[in-house]
């Protein structure tokens, strides 16, 4: 005889499965949704996109000239690279991990937003099967001037 306090096993399963199910998609939408602008040739850029959907953010990407998006979010052409986002209010510059655009968006530093200039071998994006990654700056750059935000090793803090 069974219990109605009790509940069974199949409905302890399938409230687990709908709360996992649940907590992705809160993970997501608990983040800004990131607005990806990039060349529709290049191959590094979707391996960035890849790279922050696998660490929960919504992404949407617009393919097409680069360069005129830049010069209206105020990107220095000195920290250029190959695409640039958009997420809650900053700009987003090159292959930057999404580490520290977390950091970013938890922080909320003044500034314009974050840069990772060229394309540095092993960061996000830019992994080379037997190559060592490179040691790169994360540049917060903005009005006020720039700012050393962090130092990465490939896809990770250094």
């Amino acid at each position: 005889m069974r219990s109605d306090a009790m509940p069974s096993r199949r409905s302890v399963l399938a409230g687990l499965a709908a709360g996992l199910a649940l907590g992705r998609g809160a993970l997501a939408e608990g983040r800004p949704t990131v607005a990806v602008t990039k060349d529709p040739n290049c191959g590094c850029c979707e391996k960035w996109v890849t790279h922050l959907r696998e660490a929960g953010f919504t992404v949407t990407v617009t393919e097409g000239p680069v360069n005129p998006v830049k010069a209206r979010l105020g990107v220095p052409r000195d920290l250029a690279s190959c695409h640039t986002a958009q997420v809650d209010g900053y700009v987003v510059e090159g292959h930057v991990p999404a580490g520290a655009i977390k950091r970013l968006l938890a922080e909320r530093p003044q500034g314009t937003g974050l840069a990772v200039p060229g394309m540095p071998v092993g960061s996000p994006g830019m992994e080379v099967d037997g190559m060592e990654p490179d040691t790169y700056e994360i540049t917060l750059f903005g009005p006020k001037g720039r700012s050393a935000f962090a130092r990465y090793r490939g896809g990770e803090p250094a």
